[in-house]
């Protein structure tokens, strides 16, 4: 009899075992997790946070759409005054070594925040940009460096005006093989038409 009774007490002890796995498992699963804030990241932030060091654009047009992305940032955001000098020192980071060169530090931050100044005053606004193909691209050596020469062109809303601006960009290809902007100049301005907002 001692042994029924003992049966029965480690079948309840197994069935009281199974329903708390069960009831643990069921409120495991069950459970509202709490809602991860998500953190979101702004443009400047992602342009800033680009470490090109290990993540350099690697094609000339890619040099170019990252200066794009840049410059439409400087003009189209509302930044602080730091913020416009981290992204004008990052520009730099994308120039040949001649370009910098050319450019006193403290001229080319008063030169940078007047041109946006000026170009805010006018209710300019970059729409879009976009670059030449890929296989657009011209090649070519002079003086022992290799070069590649290629088209970028922003869009732009001019008061009620739209406007098209073509630019040549020339990059050379420094000694880590990171091709930087060597120079660019307007090729030319197109109005394309009133916008009808």
């Amino acid at each position: 009899m001692k042994r029924r009774v003992e049966g029965k007490k480690g079948f309840i002890i197994i069935g009281i075992l199974i329903l708390l796995i069960v009831g643990y498992y069921y409120y495991l699963s069950n459970r509202q997790t709490q809602p991860q804030e998500e953190v979101t990241v702004s443009k400047v932030q992602d342009l800033l946070l680009r470490d090109l060091e290990r993540n350099y654009p690697p094609s000339p047009k890619e040099v170019v759409k990252y200066y794009f992305e840049i410059t439409k940032c400087l003009y189209t955001e509302k930044l602080s005054n730091e913020d416009v000098e981290a992204l004008a020192f990052k520009l730099e980071e994308i120039f040949d070594e001649e370009l910098r060169a050319h450019q006193v530090k403290e001229e080319y931050l008063l030169n940078l925040k007047s041109e946006i100044a000026a170009f805010q005053e006018s209710k300019s606004l970059i729409l879009n940009y976009s670059t030449s193909s890929s296989t657009d691209v011209d090649y070519f050596t002079e003086d022992g460096y290799e070069f590649a020469r290629l088209y970028g062109t922003f869009y732009l809303q001019v008061q009620k005006n739209l406007r098209s601006l073509e630019n040549v960009f020339l990059l050379r290809k420094d000694e880590n093989g990171h091709w930087k902007i060597y120079g660019w100049e307007q090729v030319e301005e197109q109005e394309t038409q009133e916008n009808p907002e």
